[in-house]
């Protein structure tokens, strides 16, 4: 069986990651190849890379058993000259957070998103939320497959600790990440509503936002040491999540998580036993809670040791050949 897998994005998000992932395991199992059409000569400019992307996508040909496609390829599959069956994978549909000068011209690709929805042969979505969005508003053979994670990547030890948190001088007081530094994450109201609180206030990444918290561009392993070295992780994402890989991460390290809720984090956050926070009013209370009670991450841990990578493949293959 051969399968394309049409990507415009090598950004690195919670989606990119699920991406690398499915392509892992299919490769293992099936003729998979993976087509880029990301832009080549606009990709620098933010408001042209998009259009000169989907003219690569309008221009795809070719013949496979299956075309798995993601937001922007959907959009453009009627148009362009490939043959074969299509799956739509769908982590969200939220562009409320997006600048609003861009917000209308996404309206439109939501518009035609949803349409043309109805000629694909299967939606794949990764939680129960976005599952039931998709049933509720009539479309069929709407499936779902949870993240999966290589739990042997989270033995963090002590000594990585101790040594992240001298490497970046973060000793003496708690940690309390607040999460990829962009403002669609919170990390701003999240900020204002903790920064008296007598504690370390962390974010990571490429700083899309200003704001006076420490901020630190980490390698993966070090990522996980900052996860662990924290006694909270707040996720109070502004958008709808498909799932939320940071609070499921930070529950397979033990650490107490503090989320929106929004989207499909909500299912994360219920079945972890992590706290649900819905106003940033609120959330100096929860941390303090949260630092008095540590033990909340272990219940995390339980849930979150459930999604491993070889239930992921197994169910990976089992919608491949339900699909052909």
């Amino acid at each position: 069986m051969k399968i394309g897998w049409v990507e415009i994005s090598k950004k690195r998000y919670g989606g990119s990651i699920y991406d690398e992932l499915s392509r892992k395991v299919l490769s293992r199992n099936f003729d998979l190849e993976l087509i880029s059409v990301d832009a080549h000569y606009l990709k620098k400019i933010r408001y042209l890379r998009i259009p000169e992307a989907l003219i690569y996508l309008c221009n795809l040909k070719g013949g496979k058993d299956l075309w798995i496609r993601n937001f922007f390829s959907t959009i453009t599959f009627p148009i362009d000259k490939t043959n074969g069956k299509n799956l739509a994978i769908v982590y969200h549909i939220d562009f409320s957070t997006l600048p609003l000068v861009s917000q209308p011209v996404f309206f439109l690709f939501e518009k035609i998103f949803y349409q043309n929805l109805k000629k694909v042969n299967a939606i794949l979505t990764i939680s129960e939320y976005w599952r039931k969005h998709f049933l509720d508003k009539g479309y069929k053979n709407v499936y779902k497959i949870y993240n999966g994670f290589d739990l042997s990547l989270f033995n963090i030890t002590e000594q990585e600790v101790t040594g992240f948190k001298k490497k970046f001088n973060l000793l003496g007081k708690p940690i309390v990440y607040l999460g990829n530094c962009q403002k669609g994450k919170g990390v701003v109201d999240a900020y204002q509503s903790l920064k008296n609180l007598d504690v370390f206030l962390v974010t990571s990444g490429r700083p899309q936002v200003n704001i006076p918290a420490i901020n630190l561009d980490l390698n993966y392993r070090d990522y996980l040491c900052l996860l662990k070295s924290s006694s909270v992780v707040i996720t109070m994402s502004q958008f709808k999540e498909g799932w939320c890989r940071t609070a499921h991460e930070s529950m397979l390290l033990k650490t107490p998580v503090i989320g929106s809720g929004l989207g499909g984090m909500k299912e994360l956050l219920d079945g972890g036993g992590q706290i649900v926070c819905h106003d940033f009013r609120e959330l100096k209370d929860k941390v303090n809670f949260v630092l008095q009670n540590p033990e909340i991450g272990k219940t995390g841990y339980d849930f979150a040791k459930k999604f491993t990578m070889d239930k992921f493949e197994k169910e990976w293959i089992n919608l491949i050949n339900k699909i052909l």
